[in-house]
């Protein structure tokens, strides 16, 4: 799947003359290599059948007084929403939506691949969006599968532990 960058303001990057020197795919790569987070959570959902909520989400945060990239952001992946991170006073960029992520975040990095180990999270995080593409998650040995991918994901801190999905899921 090839990436199409979306809206006018990638319009207006294609028409940039040739030897311009900012590539501003590959910068908002390096970005997110520094400042965004591939993450993958699970909660539990009784509604659900095998318990489960999976929830993928690609998110990039900055300072607000230097947020000009963050603003721009929705406009090159084709949505996603800024909102303020009371936590730590940043203004945060997140997509959820997995058609979205799957249709345009993935094949972005695809195409820009990141540089630093957190290439690692964006493979695992790639893997989890296709099997829940393919509906794997909504299936017991399915949800163990994504679950595990989503623990060894950003140094496997989570809430609810992998044996504690396991033990859920095989009651």
């Amino acid at each position: 799947m090839e990436f199409l960058p979306q809206g006018k303001f990638m319009d207006s990057i294609r028409r940039r003359p040739s030897d311009s020197r900012i590539d501003i795919p590959s910068y908002i790569s390096g970005y997110v290599d520094g400042e965004g987070c591939f993450c993958v959570s699970l909660r539990p959902q009784p509604r659900i059948r095998v318990g489960w909520e999976v929830r993928p989400s690609f998110s990039v945060s900055q300072n607000g007084d230097r947020a000009e990239l963050i603003r721009l952001l929705p406009e090159v992946f084709g949505g996603g929403t800024i909102r303020p991170d009371r936590s730590d006073r940043t203004l945060k960029f997140e997509i959820r939506s997995l058609d979205l992520l799957l249709r345009s975040v993935i094949p972005f990095f695809e195409m820009y691949p990141l540089l630093s180990s957190k290439r690692n999270d964006f493979e695992l995080f790639r893997s989890v969006c296709v099997k829940m593409s393919e509906g794997m998650h909504l299936e017991p040995e399915g949800l163990i599968t994504v679950a595990d991918l989503a623990q060894r994901m950003n140094s496997g801190i989570r809430k609810y532990a992998l044996d504690v999905v396991i033990a859920s899921v095989r009651r």
